[in-house]
């Protein structure tokens, strides 16, 4: 780091770090209405959720509310406003210090959540962020930056730990084009890929591709398949989980070719495909070594791990046979 950007990240620890802001509250209590709303969304048809009885059958005393609906009560509305008896604190209120310093773009990394109880109709929720962690500045293939995680605490009306969401940004100074158009002899170099998130529960999906192998992720308590990996069953609720080795083989159930508009690195048009597997999980990848003419629904294809940058192994497909 510079001088520049060890001042600045000394005065983010000094002024920003765990500082605790709040409370932001919901709209609404929990309710069905958006219960519903969610579950069609997300395809989503655990009785649990929307079926008393069936929910009653379980050991609980009535419906619950998906887990993952944990941030869903307290957003913010399209107007940017919070909840009322929300604090008008900023819990992004450091950005102004970043952005003053030229570090003006911001990206999404990673987010994860712990709850600690389910939650059921009339659940008035209230949360309180604070950044939690920030690290000195580092150089990616975007820019040179910050990674900050901001860590939100979630209180029902009684002022218990519900649950705890960590979200990570990387908030950066992009890098600058030249001012002069490269002669032919001295290109930049190629934009590089986006690396995937490799974390508890994705991590053996992208080590099986260094292996040359396609894996999917199997509940441990009723068998289930299912992509992409998540933490829980969506069937039957169990966290524990492995995995089998697909044979590779699967027929394209949709497909879109992307012409517009161009996104580095790729090269256009851009096959993209929704395939199903043998197993029967579906995933999007890349076809490759096929003309936009040849590529049908039903079209039979196996994977072709593909190192497409140096350390960067992806499962694209190719036409079976072709």
């Amino acid at each position: 780091m510079n001088e520049q950007a060890k001042a600045l990240y000394q005065r983010m620890q000094t002024e920003a770090l765990g500082n605790e802001v709040g409370p932001y509250t919901a709209w609404y209590p929990v309710n069905q209405a958006m219960i519903d709303h969610w579950c069609e969304a997300m395809g989503d048809s655990n009785p649990v959720y929307r079926d008393a009885a069936a929910a009653r059958a379980t050991g609980r005393a009535g419906v619950i509310a998906p887990p993952t609906m944990l941030q869903v009560w307290n957003m913010r509305n399209y107007a940017n406003q919070v909840g009322p008896g929300s604090t008008s604190a900023d819990p992004f209120a450091m950005f102004g210090m970043l952005e003053e310093a030229g570090y003006v773009a911001v990206v999404a990394v990673n987010c994860e959540q712990e709850y600690h109880r389910e939650l059921s109709p009339g659940d008035e929720i209230h949360h309180t962020s604070q950044i939690e962690t920030i690290s000195e500045e580092k150089s990616t293939a975007l820019g040179v930056g910050f990674f900050l995680t901001q860590l939100a605490r979630f209180f029902d009306q009684h002022d218990e730990l519900v649950g705890e969401m960590r979200f990570r940004v990387f908030k950066y100074k992009p890098h600058q084009r030249p001012d002069a158009a490269p002669k032919a002899d001295d290109a930049p170099p190629r934009p590089k890929r986006m690396r995937a998130v490799r974390n508890w529960d994705t991590g053996f999906f992208w080590e099986g591709a260094d292996a040359g192998e396609l894996r999917i992720q199997r509940c441990k308590g009723c068998q289930t398949l299912r992509h992409p990996p998540s933490p829980m069953c969506p069937d039957c609720q169990s966290l524990e989980w492995d995995y089998v080795r697909s044979s590779g083989r699967g027929t394209v159930y949709s497909y879109v070719v992307m012409h517009y508009p161009p996104i580095p690195p790729f090269e256009y048009p851009n096959p993209i495909a929704l395939v199903e597997l043998e197993e029967g999980t579906r995933l999007i990848t890349q076809l490759k070594g096929v003309t936009e003419d040849e590529i049908e629904i039903g079209m039979p294809v196996e994977v072709a791990f593909t190192e497409v940058e140096p350390g960067m192994v992806l499962p694209l497909f190719v036409k079976r046979g072709g």
